[in-house]
């Protein structure tokens, strides 16, 4: 028995629409002590830490729309009959570092849904790919991240 219906197939492939962001140094900055880097071109802000980007394209939110995880909403989902949504993993691939002053665009969609059955019953995985682009459309980085429905 399968519970991804033709709807919920019909997500994959979807994207919602570019996201454009301004690097700033003094965002890096900020960024590289509160994770307490300790290399010196991320405290001064030349270059960004390899992580400054896994939350560069969320909405910006007030506290209280924040999910239990304290993470802002991924975006549009599928209606999914599952309904405790876990993490499952997060990997990335960067091409190139990310500098003050850049304008970078990212674009999320949905890569793959799939099910599985756990000792505990069905599972479903929703994978999201995020794609930052340079405003010219150079690979920056791609992020695959892997949320499970139970």
């Amino acid at each position: 028995m399968t519970l991804l219906t033709p709807e919920i197939k019909s997500w994959i492939g979807q994207s919602e629409p570019p996201t454009t962001v301004e690097v700033s140094r003094r965002d890096i900055i900020k960024y590289a002590i509160a994770t307490e880097q300790v290399r010196q071109a991320y405290l001064d802000g030349d270059e960004a830490p390899p992580m400054f980007a896994f939350g560069l394209f969320r909405p910006l939110v007030p506290l209280d729309a924040l999910g239990p995880d304290g993470l802002a909403p991924m975006g549009p989902m599928p209606d999914l009959p599952l309904k405790r949504i876990m993490a499952g993993g997060t990997r990335m691939t960067i091409h190139r570092p990310i500098c003050p002053g850049q304008t970078l665009v990212g674009t999320r969609s949905f890569a793959d849904i799939f099910e599985k059955e756990g000792k505990q019953g069905h599972l479903i995985f929703l994978v999201n790919e995020l794609r930052v682009t340079t405003e010219a459309g150079e690979p920056v980085m791609e992020e695959m991240q892997t949320r499970i429905a139970r």
